[in-house]
């Protein structure tokens, strides 16, 4: 099909590919600051989530309490050998969000700013003859016949996943894809309360046989939850994971209203720019937490730094603007990365060295750190005699001088 350039004449200051929250919070950032912003995505899209969101978030990018449907008070953690640990949160609550409403009021704000928006898939990025970008895309309007469309961009953000094809064909030397975990969930009607399932808490599953890699998880969204697991290993059947959790909760009877899969990166890219109009912005740049999965707050950020960058470019003509988008994220998180990053690599590889992981989270100290950094996206203050006794315990359970204790027969 040959393309059909319906605006030759105007040029959009930024076109943002994916209006997922990366691409939705750049899009509102960048509307509110008066550019023209394009704002293309493919409708009915939703990621695998558990919807985890901090207080943070909540206060940076002014969410409505309303998207809130559900308010974690504490995490569980469950052992290989079904060792259970509670894991209050210290210091306030996470918010859960249904990715499906909360992805679309984000975009939905961008629109409401001044963003034009587009349902489309992304095909191709390429040049007009002065050099402008060129975003070729695939209108979804119901017309299966409707010719790919064309738009200038005099800037352009890559907020489209982790197979970012933006970054495949604008960026040649972003490194090819990050490293990736395969996710998959079932969003499932939440049942009554019981042992297995507590609106108010998440669990988490460090098993090997639901995940030989990565970890299983049930999170609860009100009136719905998702119950989902990823892993890195090809052939691991994760649809067999989710079946084989939900029945061993007592959830296989829960009503099932939709089910996702996508990958999710575990590393950010070592480039997220081509030096001269293209940034990357959240998966598409690799900015999900490792060990955890967590991706909501660091892919709205990076749309945040994505928007900043492209401001400063537009309104100076600086292109080294966009090599400092990377440079300022990883100065603010990329301790955090590679912390996270570390403990993965040596606790998750075997279901040995996950009892250990699950039982060294009873420690207060531990609970303590992980609340303050997760709800704060921040290392606290230095606590050395903290951090000592983490470090003590840590390399007891990793030489095997600590044992964890026996599971209790059921009576």
């Amino acid at each position: 099909m040959t393309a059909n350039p319906t605006e030759p004449a105007h040029t959009f200051d930024t076109v943002v590919v994916g209006g997922g929250p990366a691409g939705a919070t750049a899009a509102w950032d960048l509307a509110r600051e008066g550019y023209s912003v394009l704002l293309l995505d493919r409708p009915g899209r939703i990621k695998p989530c558990g919807g985890a969101i901090p207080p943070r978030l909540i206060q940076d990018f002014d969410i409505p309490i309303s998207l809130v449907v559900a308010q974690a008070q504490e995490a569980r953690m469950i052992s290989p050998k079904g060792h259970k640990v509670d894991m209050p949160v210290h210091g306030g609550k996470v918010g859960m969000v249904d990715r499906e409403h909360f992805d679309e009021w984000l975009r939905d704000r961008a629109e409401q700013s001044g963003a034009s928006r587009r349902d489309g898939r992304f095909i191709n990025f390429s040049r007009d003859t002065d050099g402008t970008a060129l975003i070729t895309y695939q209108p979804d309007g119901g017309d299966k016949d409707a010719s790919p469309v064309q738009v200038r961009a005099r800037t352009v953000i890559g907020a489209d996943g982790a197979r970012s094809q933006v970054a495949l064909q604008a960026i040649p030397k972003g490194g090819g894809m990050p490293k990736s975990v395969f996710a998959y969930h079932e969003i499932i009607r939440s049942p009554a309360p019981s042992e297995n399932f507590d609106p108010a808490r998440c669990d988490i599953y460090y098993q090997g046989h639901l995940s030989p890699d990565f970890y299983a998880w049930i999170f609860p969204h009100g009136d719905t939850t998702s119950v989902g697991v990823g892993s890195a290993h090809k052939g691991f059947s994760l649809r067999q994971a989710v079946s084989t959790l939900r029945q061993a909760t007592g959830l296989e009877t829960a009503g099932l209203v939709r089910k996702e899969g996508a990958p999710i990166p575990l590393k950010p890219r070592k480039r997220w720019d081509n030096g001269r109009d293209v940034i990357l912005a959240g998966d598409a740049a690799g900015c999900v937490a490792p060990a955890s999965g967590e991706g909501i707050y660091y892919a709205m950020l990076g749309g945040r730094e994505a928007a900043i960058s492209i401001h400063e470019l537009l309104s100076t003509g600086d292109v080294k603007a966009l090599a400092r988008t990377r440079a300022r994220y990883m100065k603010e998180h990329g301790k955090v990365f590679l912390i996270l990053g570390i403990m993965q690599h040596f606790w998750y590889r075997n279901d040995k060295r996950r009892e250990g992981f699950v039982a060294m989270c009873k420690d207060k100290d531990v609970q303590r750190l992980t609340w303050d950094a997760y709800l704060n996206k921040r290392l606290g203050k230095p606590d050395h005699l903290a951090h000592a006794r983490i470090f003590f315990k840590d390399l007891g359970h990793l030489l095997g001088l600590v044992r964890t204790p026996r599971r209790e027969p059921a009576d």
